[in-house]
């Protein structure tokens, strides 16, 4: 992509009018929204994380009350061994979502590195 775009800036013969930098605004625009356009689909999947952890103890704590109340709660065991249960989603949601933020951060910083190397590669006089 970045090869291309800076082909076709280098094969213009005008790169200094107005025009041209209008031009050479709209690719760079073009380019910036290619490199983004996966970034909120990730950054959304990160936000969700926790919410499905979330979820999954609901669930779980469901679990651990139709226990309950068929088994009445003179075993604190049982009810032990369920809430730990229910409470492990929570906690892969949220070791999930610190890893997606820092995975995402990380190539947040990647696409703006991408488009600083493609602003830096069309010179404009």
């Amino acid at each position: 992509m970045k090869n291309d775009i800076v082909s076709r800036w280098d094969a213009r013969s005008d790169t200094t009018s107005w025009y041209a930098h209008r031009i050479r605004e709209t690719w760079i625009s073009e380019a910036n929204e290619l490199l983004e356009q996966r970034m909120v689909t990730i950054r959304t999947l990160v936000a969700m994380c926790p919410l499905i952890g979330l979820l999954g103890t609901v669930t779980g704590m469901i679990g651990v009350f139709e226990t309950m109340a068929q088994q009445g709660t003179g075993n604190p065991r049982l009810m032990a061994a369920g809430i730990s249960q229910a409470t492990i989603p929570t906690m892969a949601g949220m070791v999930a979502a610190l890893s997606g933020v820092f995975f995402s951060s990380r190539l947040d910083a990647q696409v703006k590195l991408a488009k600083a190397k493609l602003v830096d590669s069309l010179p404009h006089h």
